[in-house]
């Protein structure tokens, strides 16, 4: 399927709230760049310029070999906004998947600050260097704020997951997160702001699924919480704190533990891991998950058939949130693992 036409088959299902907004006149144009303007410069001046360590390393004991997990994204793979290893995203999704698979993980990072779905590209290449059994892919905040096209920066995230399952990686995307629950953007900046990320999400959510991944929800996840509880930002009020990361890594695990084969309901150890699951057309499917909190979508088949009249068949699932490592816990694991990062 053509990148244009993912893009395309979203329109009747990614609106946010159902209704449009219309921008009129060059007063609101300016008063639009102004806006943006005014929260850049607001957030930059309380962003650290530092990532935090990358906590590269195997966590969980044996002498098997690691399953090898790397993480690739922008600042929010990262884990940009929090000082030490144990608060990333990454070292907390491998903690808990050691646990969970009761085999040594090494983790790998390669997100990069910044990066847009186009950095995709150069990050897929090291990566098939670790030759990884699951990647982690969080990006799209970048491509929004920069208003790149959802088809192009879709495009550049079809051809990152293609590669990476194509060498026999399976493959995990957290979609783009809400950015109309950014304090420092203003209205009517804001309601665009969050039309626009729930648009991509669910641009990614088609385009990873018929390319042979699997996405996790963010937007509806960390947009309600986010927006009730300030300890879930840092101090730049636009990246997560390490409560917000810790809630990112709690939906994402059990998509991670999965796509290898071992979470609860995966390998028939617990009925109770799923809170609910429904079939759909992948389109319809991607805007459902844009809103539900959490949600999951993978490929499926229907009567011996991966697709149907609407499109490609779309499995949504709810996993139960996992609990996962606290960051001291995470950062015990880090440092008897002997992480080979830990600067």
């Amino acid at each position: 399927m053509m990148r244009t036409d993912t893009a395309r088959r979203l329109a009747p299902y990614a609106a946010y709230g159902g209704g449009s907004v219309t921008i009129a006149g060059a007063a609101l144009v300016a008063l639009l760049r102004e806006e943006a303007r005014a929260a850049r410069r607001k957030v930059e001046a309380r962003t650290t310029k530092l990532d935090p360590p990358s906590g590269d390393g195997v966590y969980g004991r044996g002498r098997a070999k690691p399953i090898v997990f790397t993480v690739l994204g922008d600042s929010s793979a990262v884990g940009l906004g929090v000082t030490r290893a144990s608060e990333t995203p990454g070292v907390l999704v491998a903690a808990g998947l050691a646990e969970l698979a009761e085999h040594p993980v090494r983790l790998v990072r390669l997100a990069v600050s910044g990066a847009r779905a186009r950095d995709l590209e150069a990050q897929v290449d090291r990566a098939l260097e670790e030759k990884p059994a699951v990647a982690l892919i969080m990006i799209g905040a970048n491509d929004v704020t920069s208003r790149t096209p959802t088809a192009v920066s879709v495009g550049h995230l079809t051809d990152a997951v293609r590669r990476l399952t194509a060498a026999g990686c399976e493959v995990v995307v957290g979609t783009c997160p809400d950015l109309g629950t950014i304090r420092p953007i203003a209205q009517p900046l804001r309601t665009l702001a969050r039309r626009w990320s729930r648009q991509m999400a669910a641009a990614q959510t088609i385009a990873v699924v018929e390319a042979g991944g699997r996405t996790v929800s963010l937007g509806s996840l960390l947009g309600p919480a986010f927006a009730s509880d300030h300890g879930m930002f840092s101090n730049d009020e636009f990246h997560p704190s390490a409560f917000g990361y810790a809630a990112a890594a709690a939906v994402l695990l059990p998509a991670v533990a999965d796509a290898v084969g071992v979470w609860p309901a995966s390998t028939g150890r617990g009925l109770r891991a799923l809170r609910g699951e429904s079939v759909r057309p992948v389109a319809r499917a991607a805007a459902r998950a844009a809103n539900r909190p959490g949600t999951e979508v993978q490929a499926t088949e229907v009567a011996g058939s991966d697709t149907g009249p609407r499109g490609a068949w779309a499995l949504l699932r709810r996993p139960r949130p996992t609990e996962v490592p606290t960051p001291e816990e995470a950062e015990r694991a880090e440092t008897g693992a002997e992480p080979a990062d830990a600067h």
